[in-house]
Formats: structure tokens, sequence, C-alpha cells
């Protein structure tokens, strides 16, 4: 005895109106149609519903297809100063994915104050150790800037500077930070000018090319 069918006459009727249906039955969740014709243009006619269905089982199981990550944003920002080689533009984080101007000068303005704050941590710690001292005494007590280690040794060494002198050279960062390294006066070129329009250097006498390089050079350089 045939079990009853899954699809009734009714329905089956209704999407194939010229096809004679024999059975039903359900595999996967997809009707699978067993179907008799007795004349040739239902045969034809069952011959392509057969066929769409097997097309409606393929596109359930076809990967969807996914659209590419935009890359407008980073195309954008190849083209700037410090994008040089060996490596080019190279942002493995990235900081710049869907930034707009304004997120990028930000990000700019931090490289360049970080830099420059290195640069000169270098500098501090190098020349001590080439006997390179400032002159005159540190304190009124007549040590001299001699007296103390370089490096970690003058914060943690028998030799080390006093609590009293790190809390100098904390609230001296503090200072620079707020009142010196910022364009205070809305003068400045380009992002992390911060000449306020008293300290020069010579920068005017520049040409474009010169300056541009120049800029270069320092972001490498704090870069490194």
């Amino acid at each position: 005895e045939r079990p009853p069918p899954l699809v009734s006459p009714s329905f089956k009727q209704h999407l194939f109106p010229l096809v004679q249906f024999e059975e039903s039955i359900l595999l996967d969740h997809n009707f699978v149609l067993l179907l008799h014709s007795d004349t040739p243009h239902s045969t034809t006619t069952m011959k392509t519903a057969v066929f769409a269905s097997l097309l409606a089982m393929a596109s359930a199981f076809a990967p969807a297809q996914q659209s590419a990550p935009s890359t407008t944003a980073l195309n954008a920002f190849e083209g700037e100063l410090g994008v040089q080689p060996p490596i080019g533009f190279w942002d493995p984080l990235r900081l710049l994915a869907d930034a707009d101007q304004a997120r990028f000068d930000r990000l700019r303005y931090v490289e360049i104050k970080h830099g420059r704050v290195c640069m000169l941590a270098f500098l501090g710690n190098i020349l001590p150790r080439a006997g390179i001292y400032l002159p005159g005494n540190i304190d009124s007590a007549g040590d001299k800037f001699s007296d103390y280690a370089p490096g970690l040794a003058g914060m943690f060494g028998p030799d080390r500077i006093p609590g009293i002198g790190l809390v100098q050279i904390v609230l001296f960062c503090g200072f620079l930070e707020v009142a010196v390294m910022k364009d205070l006066t809305g003068e400045g070129e380009f992002v992390g000018d911060f000449r306020n329009g008293a300290i020069d250097f010579g920068w005017d006498s520049f040409d474009e090319e010169t300056k541009l390089k120049k800029r270069g050079i320092e972001l490498n350089q704090g870069r490194a």
C-alpha cells in the first residue's frame, strides 16, 4: 500500500497544470517530483519542471557571494607623506580603514609627536654615555649632571636621581605637552607644525621639495 502523497494533488496541479503527477517524496526538505505523462507536449513541460526544481535545489547550497571590502579609504592615503620605499603604504592594524581626512590628521599628529619624544629620549641616553653632560650643578647641594648614571641606572641604580628630580621631569614633560608641543596660534602649515610663529630655523627659506624631504626624514627617524 502506498503512503499518502506529501503534496496535495490540487497544489501540484496549481504549480504545473499541464503535468500529470504520479507521486512526490520529501528529500532533505526539498520536494522531488516523480512524474509521468502521456503526451509529447506534457513530457517537454515535465522535463522543464524537473530541471527548474534541480536548479532551485542547487541554488540552496550555493555559497553566498561576498563583496570585497572597500579600499577607497585606504587608497585615499596611499599618496600621503611617509609612504616611502621600500615598505610603501603599510597599515597592518587597519587604523585607516573607513577613515576620513580628520582621522588621518589626528593619527599623523600623534605619530609625529611620539616620534619626536622618542628621538629626544634616544639623544638623552646616548649623549651621557658618550660623556657629554650639561655644565654646572643639577641642584643647590652642588651635585653635577655628570654625577648621575645614564639610562635605567639613573632611576634604579645606587647613583639614581632623587624622587623629587623625577617629579620635576614629569612636570616639565606635562608643560611641554600643554604649552609647547601643539599649534597654539593656528599658523601651522601642516600637521605637526609647532613653530607658533616664534621658531623657524630657516624653514621658510626652503622650497616645497626640500620641505617634503625634511618632513619625510623626520617621520622615518621617529619610526626607527
